[in-house]
C-alpha cells in the first residue's frame, strides 16, 4: 500500500447526497478480486452512453460529455467532493478499489457509509469528513474554479484551500499511523513478525503434539 503524507491534487465534485456503491461501480463488474482494472468502470452508468460489460473494449463506448470524470482537468482528478451519506447501499470493496484505480486517493464528503469508510483505510484511500458548511465552502469554490486543487496533509489533519484556508479534519490515531506508513492490515501485522515468530517456536516447544 502507497504511503500516503501530503500531496495537491485535482478536484472534481459530483453534487448529489448518498450516491451508493452500485453507481460507482456496478455490479456486473464485480466478477474480480485482483484490485485493479475497475478504474475503467467507475461510475459506470454515468460516465458512457452505452451499456457496459465486463471483458467489454471500453475504449470504444460513448462517452457522456456531461459526466464530470469525462471534462478536463477533472479526469486526472486525485480529490473527490461529494454530499453526505457517500458510498451508502451494498458491502462492496470494489468500490473503493474503481476509485483508487481512477487515481482517486481522497473522498471529501460531510458523511460515509461505515462499510465503506472502514474499507477505504484498509486500502490506503483518505475518507475525510468535514462539516456541510464546509463542504458547501468548497462546493461554492470549485463551481468558481476552472482547475480546482486542494492540498491534503495528512500529517498535520488539515484539508487547505489555494487561498491558504485550513480545514482541520478528525481520523483515528492507528489509521493515520497505517496511512502514513503505507501499512494494510497484513503490514501492520508483519510489523510484528519476529514475536510472532518467537511465540510459535515456544508454544510448539510446549505442545509439540500440536504441530
Amino acid at each position: 500500500m502507497d504511503k500516503f503524507v501530503k500531496f495537491t491534487g485535482v478536484v472534481a465534485a459530483i453534487d448529489r447526497p448518498n450516491i451508493d456503491t452500485d453507481a460507482i461501480i456496478p455490479k456486473q463488474y464485480l466478477k474480480s478480486i485482483k484490485r485493479t482494472g475497475f478504474g475503467i468502470n467507475l461510475f459506470d452508468d454515468w460516465r458512457y452512453l452505452d451499456p457496459g460489460e465486463p471483458g467489454q473494449d471500453h475504449s470504444k463506448r460513448r462517452l457522456n460529455p456531461d459526466f464530470v470524470l469525462n471534462r478536463e482537468p477533472c479526469s486526472r482528478a486525485q480529490i473527490l467532493l461529494a454530499r453526505e451519506n457517500f458510498a451508502c447501499g451494498s458491502s462492496r470493496e470494489h468500490a473503493v478499489w474503481a476509485l483508487l484505480d481512477f487515481g482517486i486517493r481522497v473522498v471529501i464528503a460531510p458523511s460515509f457509509a461505515d462499510i465503506f469508510y472502514n474499507n477505504a483505510f484498509k486500502n490506503g484511500l483518505l475518507p475525510i469528513a468535514l462539516g456541510n458548511a464546509t463542504v458547501e465552502r468548497l462546493f461554492e469554490e470549485y463551481r468558481n474554479a476552472e482547475d480546482y486543487r486542494l492540498c491534503i496533509d495528512l500529517e498535520r489533519q488539515v484539508v487547505s484551500s489555494a487561498d491558504g484556508v485550513e480545514m482541520p479534519f478528525e481520523i483515528d490515531d492507528s489509521r493515520k499511523y497505517c496511512l502514513l506508513h503505507g501499512l494494510d492490515d497484513i503490514g501492520l501485522t508483519m510489523q510484528y513478525a519476529d514475536e510472532i515468530r518467537a511465540f510459535e517456536k515456544t508454544y510448539y516447544e510446549r505442545m509439540p503434539w500440536l504441530q
